[in-house]
């Protein structure tokens, strides 16, 4: 950039656009104050107007506000390639997110993470990248890659990489871990994004002092407040499967907000659509009694802060030139959307043509051994039980002796206990994972799913034994996907090619494909809003109390392998 340029253009008065009767929302001075933006190339060089511009635009008294940012988001989640997700958060006015690529690492490795690095590209969306730390997550399951250290090294050299990603093995890091640590010495001075549920005192210190410094797995006020004490950012997350929101902000304030900075995680692309990306989250903040400019600094400035970038989050002189325009603080309704000085969305519709990435990904299916005796659980009396919260990630556990059919152990619909297997699909080991869990409610069928965080082997759910098997080998059939089987007939799916997780459909295509699969969950007793959702989290082995791999039942808080029965 020569700087030069832009200097000249002030003191020359001259602008390629002037934005006239704006309402902005200033981040810095912590105002609403009229004014009018003048933009140069993808910058802006002024504000309270200019002598010219080659285009002027009345925004008619609207609101401006920088572009939203999502502090932290597993873009596969959406289940759409990279394009369509960027088609789809750009008209919602978010016009740049930090991803870990984490999902489609555990399944490709530096193959995945260079794919999704490949297709950011030339998109107008920023996409930075946060290197995956942990692949696997943990060695109690089995995955399509590991990342040492030596792996993510030439990553670093590209430009959208910024990071490392949410460092969920707080165990090994706390118990000093070789490889944990080299990872951490490999990108010292450089961001590091927390994952530590529940840790407090001590160890919590320790953590940081490793290097995290953000979180977004707090789920209590007095968790966010330690957290805070001890140096760290706080995400606040609002997303499809977890929702943490509304819990947190009482403990936001006047004195500690730029701590705090807005991320969905995991949004499913139905709520992509129907409900937004961040701006709900900004909706929803500012109705639960925050200032509306705090809002807006959660959602922009306070993230390039934490994430050491200058000239973004902000309007004002020599700032990217990232805006969002809405009509009223109200419903945050976006009405136009401005990338790099370009307007790129209005009035809900792509004003840009966006490039399709041509880069291909195969799919990773190498499913051996499986077989409906592999789902037989003989029955040894009293045994562990996984229960699901609603609209939580962390699970519960609880002991009830199982329901008996000629000495196996079966699932219970009369008392919701359900029978749940993880079914390796990455290394041909044959590991079939055998559980039960409460919570969702189905009376009859199965359904499966590629998609089951972080390894991302096959999850089934079912009522019996012969329809998970027909579930669990037409996602194998499909090379990824989800599905719903009753009587041993597909009810609904969802084909998932590219690595299992994401499908080759636009963001609309995906969204039905997903609802029709809930509906069809529902129609076999389902109580759970979206059932694929909490099902891909079961195998998720760093969240607590209780969660299944292919490896068998994990204790979360021992975080070690345990049986079945007691």
């Amino acid at each position: 950039m020569n700087m030069t340029e832009f200097i000249e253009a002030v003191g020359e008065g001259r602008a390629d656009l002037l934005l006239k009767n704006c309402q902005l929302i200033d981040v810095l001075s912590g105002r609403i104050r009229p004014s009018s933006i003048s933009i140069y190339r993808d910058m802006v060089v002024g504000l309270d107007g200019a002598s010219e511009a080659k285009e002027t635009m009345d925004m008619g008294g609207r609101f401006v506000a920088p572009g939203f940012m999502d502090a932290h988001v597993h873009f596969e989640s959406s289940m759409v390639p990279l394009s369509e997700f960027a088609k789809t958060v750009l008209l919602h006015g978010t016009t740049a997110i930090f991803t870990d690529c984490h999902e489609i690492a555990n399944v490709k490795g530096v193959e995945g993470i260079r794919y999704a690095i490949s297709c950011s590209r030339y998109l107008p969306l920023d996409i930075f990248v946060m290197l995956p730390s942990c692949v696997p997550a943990t060695p109690l399951e089995t995955s399509g890659a590991v990342l040492e250290a030596r792996d993510l090294e030439p990553l670093l050299e590209e430009p959208e990489v910024i990071g490392l990603g949410e460092l969920m093995n707080f165990p090994g890091t706390i118990n000093r871990d070789a490889g944990v640590l080299s990872k951490l010495e490999l990108v010292r001075g450089l961001p590091v994004d927390g994952h530590a549920p529940g840790l407090s005192g001590n160890a919590l210190s320790a953590y940081v002092i490793a290097g995290p410094d953000s979180d977004h797995e707090c789920t209590l006020e007095e968790e966010a407040e330690e957290k805070l004490e001890k140096g760290m950012f706080i995400f606040l997350r609002e997303g499809t499967a977890t929702k943490n929101l509304k819990d947190l902000l009482p403990v936001v304030n006047p004195e500690n907000s730029s701590r705090f900075c807005l991320c969905t995680d995991d949004r499913s692309p139905f709520d992509l659509l129907n409900i937004g990306h961040i701006e709900p989250l900004v909706r929803e903040t500012m109705e639960f009694g925050i200032p509306p400019v705090t809002a807006f600094q959660m959602s922009s400035m306070n993230t390039a802060r934490r994430f050491g970038l200058p000239r973004r989050g902000a309007i004002a002189p020599g700032y990217l030139a990232d805006l969002v325009i809405m009509d009223n603080l109200e419903d945050l309704r976006v009405g136009m959307v401005f990338k790099n000085g370009k307007l790129v969305a209005e009035e809900g519709r792509l004003t840009v043509d966006i490039e399709e990435s041509t880069k291909s990904l195969s799919s990773s299916f190498n499913v051996k051994g499986f077989s409906i005796e592999r789902l037989r659980v003989p029955n040894r009396g009293v045994a562990k039980v996984i229960e699901v919260i609603p609209d939580q990630i962390i699970t519960h556990s609880f002991r009830a002796a199982l329901l008996d059919e000629n000495g196996l152990a079966v699932s219970d619909t009369e008392r919701d206990i359900l029978k749940v297997a993880v079914v390796e699909r990455h290394r041909g080991t044959g590991n079939v994972g055998l559980g039960f869990v409460k919570g969702f409610g189905i009376k009859k069928g199965a359904f499966a799913s590629s998609v089951s965080h972080d390894s991302h082997n096959i999850v089934v759910v079912g009522t019996s034994d012969s329809d998970m098997v027909a579930a669990v080998e037409r996602v194998i059939e499909m090379k990824g996907g989800q599905v719903v089987v009753n009587g041993g007939e597909v009810v609904a799916e969802l084909a998932l090619p590219i690595a299992g997780l994401m499908s080759e459909l636009s963001t609309q295509a995906t969204a039905s494909k997903h609802e029709g699969l809930k509906e069809a969950a529902r129609s076999i007793g389902c109580v759970l809003p979206d059932p694929f959702f909490t099902m891909s989290f079961l195998a998720l082995p760093v969240i607590p109390e209780l969660k299944i791999t292919d490896k068998g039942l994990v204790d979360v808080e021992m975080f070690d392998i345990v049986g079945l029965f007691d």
